[in-house]
């Protein structure tokens, strides 16, 4: 459980992150069930925790969880990762998504930006360590951002997640206040739960009971890219199997020319990259696929917004559906995490439905 100095400052702090929240742009986040579930939900919603994990608690909230066949984006502290690593391994063999959090919860648009940094990098580092795979997903503490913080974020390849629904339960909501808070929830919609409280503990299975009378699923919260405090959108699940329709694909249509830039952001055998397609032509680009070559020595090991396949050597990406087209002067970001023996360089040779993209 926090300090009673953590949870006055929580207190102190939550209208203006729900202003912040109001206030902020939205970008589109895909929140998506597993293949399992797809079949029989209407809807998908983001289950989120923060503060985590917390020795005494975070195991019991897994428990119940597994228990009611629900799945969760854990936002952890990297302080908290670091002191307890097993707990860190317990959210992924529960099948949750961990996300990253901060390193000590601070306030950070009160930061420079080398300690904004050093919050980010410290938490995406000690996570990898542990899991193997660094986060894609950013909570900032107490909901507060600015263009700056944000900046540093893209550095890492994170998405900013903020929330829809604030379940109140680190003001000391009781279950049943709780499990009020999940029923506003709507299709694509995120929740703010913490990890400590035992109340929250409680509500799990009134939870799983409430989303599944409405036929909504608890999925993934898909990382997407841009600019604003990002928040849950209605976008489609992302399709995993390339387009198969023949007559609507091919090369941009004549005159149509394309641009790629690469953003890379690597650390000890690690690295992540957003790649941005832009379609500087006159026309549409239809069910685009993207060929690259990666550098020597690295593997791409997961991605978003695109399906990759080989994943070393020569690459394509291939649109995730609800990305398909690409309008003439719009542009597209996808990206992947891979691992690398010591060559960070960015792709080469890009080529957009097989004609050849600038790059930069």
């Amino acid at each position: 459980m926090p300090s009673p100095r953590r949870s006055a400052r929580r207190a102190w702090a939550a209208a203006a992150a729900l202003a912040a929240v109001t206030a902020s742009s939205a970008v589109a986040v895909t929140v998506a069930a597993a293949p399992s579930q797809a079949a029989t939900c209407a809807g998908y919603v983001g289950l989120t925790f923060d503060d985590g994990p917390t020795p005494g608690n975070t195991q019991n909230l897994l428990n119940a969880l597994r228990s009611a066949g629900l799945r969760a984006t854990m936002f952890n502290e990297g302080q908290n990762a670091q002191a307890n690593p097993s707990l860190v391994q317990a959210e992924v063999n529960a099948g949750m998504w961990i996300g990253n959090h901060s390193w000590d919860h601070p306030h950070m648009t009160q930061l420079s930006t080398a300690q904004m940094t050093s919050q980010i990098q410290r938490t995406q580092q000690v996570i990898q360590q542990i899991t193997g795979t660094a986060p894609r997903l950013f909570r900032p503490p107490y909901g507060e951002t600015n263009s700056t913080l944000r900046s540093v974020e893209a550095q890492f390849g994170l998405t900013e997640i903020v929330w829809d629904v604030d379940s109140q339960d680190w003001n000391g909501a009781s279950t049943a206040q709780i499990v009020q808070a999940v029923g506003r929830l709507t299709a694509g919609q995120v929740i703010l739960m913490h990890d400590w409280p035992a109340n929250t503990v409680a509500a799990i299975p009134q939870i799983a009971a409430n989303l599944a009378s409405r036929n909504l699923c608890a999925g993934m919260i898909s990382p997407v890219t841009g600019g604003g405090g990002a928040r849950a959108g209605p976008t489609p699940p992302p399709v995993s199997t390339p387009p198969t329709t023949p007559s609507t694909s091919g090369p941009p249509p004549t005159g149509s020319t394309c641009r790629v830039t690469s953003s890379v952001n690597a650390w000890n055998n690690g690295l992540t990259n957003n790649l941005t397609i832009t379609n500087t032509g006159s026309a549409a680009v239809t069910n685009w696929r993207l060929t690259f070559t990666l550098p020597s020595g690295q593997r791409i090991i997961s991605g978003w917004n695109a399906s990759y396949n080989p994943t070393s050597g020569q690459v394509t990406a291939t649109n995730a559906g609800y990305n398909a087209t690409i309008a003439p002067g719009a542009s597209t970001t996808i990206g992947y995490q891979a691992t690398h023996t010591g060559n960070t360089a960015a792709p080469t040779n890009f080529a957009l439905n097989g004609v050849s993209c600038a790059t930069g």
